[in-house]
């Protein structure tokens, strides 16, 4: 089966190729923007959306030297890559048709600064010399990387990213593997809380790392010294970077733990039940509106605060692509009552938690720590459902739940 991966590494570009690569980005910013007001623009007077084909045609002008439609000339897009364009319009293609399936929001406009990349798509282009340590991008030469481990299979695409300060490049690979057979023949349930990050139905768990708590105080007192500058002076900016640099660490720092968690649990066991969480949904502010003012605001932000905290959908995509690898899969199941339901005599009752940690039957008498009863419950909730779809009662799960081989060699490191 085919195997899509992806290597992410550190650049260490000249002074030059630094100056080169923000020129790229910027490019394929004003491009995206560009093209993004000219599709509002065409709505507004009720004209048919443009296609890529169409929006090639007007970047090609656009390099030309004709006005965009925002009015202005910009012929020094020709300095840049157009393959890096073009991929730019195909992702603006792309966003608009998750838009109209309802699996993204309408588009916005791209700000500098922010998570500015370009992708090369032609690996034609591209050649890479690991045994130096580096790599050929057109108009960039070659480029030296932080080699930390071997690139696999054959290059697809590269695109150059900047985050933090640093450029990063992520090289797209595609390789054969054989058919994943899962080293373990276990099933466990997961429950996801906030004391303990995630405990599983044979009484393990994992302890929150809480990544951003850890960082808070170094946050608070740069973002305070920020706002004492002076707006744009060097002072300023040499506080922002600050910020930055602490907003990576944090980052990396949940990244690692998850994948570090991730990988433990998707090697030891073969099939992983886990909470159909709806994140977006829990950290929903409590503050209400002035008609309907909520109750318990500030406990709720700070709850909110420590779900987001966690990268609850950050652990379940790891989770779920990593047990694909190792010829497992992953069952997201409905939270409801996982956590008030009797594994023993299955009596549902709000009354059966008089603690948040501690939960006693109210009819049979059974005790356990209720973070473990609810793994039991999603357990036991992913049995069933498994043996309904087995048996063709229900619908199979949604997208990304339950795997097949061939969306698991879809999945990116």
């Amino acid at each position: 089966m085919q195997r899509l991966q992806a290597f992410k590494y550190e650049l260490m570009p000249t002074g030059d190729q630094q100056r080169q690569m923000r020129r790229f980005a910027g490019s394929c910013r004003v491009v995206f923007n560009e093209a993004l007001a000219l599709q509002k623009e065409r709505y507004k007077r009720g004209e048919k959306k443009l296609g890529y084909a169409g929006l090639s045609k007007e970047l090609t002008t656009w390099r030309n030297g004709a006005p965009l439609p925002s009015g202005r000339t910009a012929a020094w897009l020709a300095e840049g890559p157009v393959h890096t364009q073009q991929q730019t319009l195909k992702d603006l293609e792309r966003a608009y048709s998750n838009f109209f399936a309802k699996r993204a929001d309408f588009p916005r406009f791209k700000k500098k600064g922010l998570s500015d990349s370009f992708r090369y798509p032609d690996p034609k282009q591209i050649k890479l010399d690991q045994g130096n340590s580096r790599i050929f991008l057109p108009k960039l030469g070659w480029l030296r990387y932080r080699n930390s481990r071997k690139v696999l299979g054959v290059v697809k695409n590269v695109t150059v990213s900047q985050s933090g300060g640093k450029w990063f490049v992520s090289i797209q690979t595609e390789r054969e593997v054989k058919q994943p057979v899962p080293q373990s023949t276990t099933a466990v349930g997961i429950d996801m809380g906030i004391a303990r990050f995630a405990t599983l139905s044979d009484g393990t768990f994992y302890a929150p790392l809480n990544s951003f708590k850890r960082h808070e105080t170094a946050l608070r007192k740069a973002q305070q010294a920020m706002s004492r500058k002076q707006k744009f002076s060097s002072n300023w900016k040499k506080t922002k970077a600050r910020i930055q640099r602490i907003h990576t660490r944090i980052g990396n720092a949940r990244r690692d733990y998850l994948h570090k968690t991730t990988a433990a649990i998707s090697q030891n066991h073969a099939m992983v039940c886990i909470e159909d969480l709806q994140v977006r949904n829990m950290s929903k502010s409590a503050a209400g509106s002035i008609e309907k003012p909520g109750k318990n605001v500030r406990a709720k932000s700070g709850l909110n605060k420590s779900i987001l905290d966690q990268g609850w959908f950050e652990f379940r995509r790891q989770l779920d692509y990593k047990l694909a690898w190792n010829g497992g899969y992953l069952i997201a199941v409905p939270p409801h009552n996982t956590s008030r339901a009797c594994p023993c005599c299955a009596h549902v009752s709000a009354d059966n938690r008089q603690t948040q940690a501690r939960f006693e039957c109210v009819a049979c008498g059974f005790a356990e720590n209720a973070d473990v009863v609810g793994a039991i419950n999603v357990l036991r909730a992913g049995h069933a459902r498994l043996a309904c779809e087995v048996s063709g009662a229900v619908m199979p799960p949604a997208a990304g739940t339950h795997r097949s081989d061939s969306e698991a060699a879809q999945c990116r490191a």
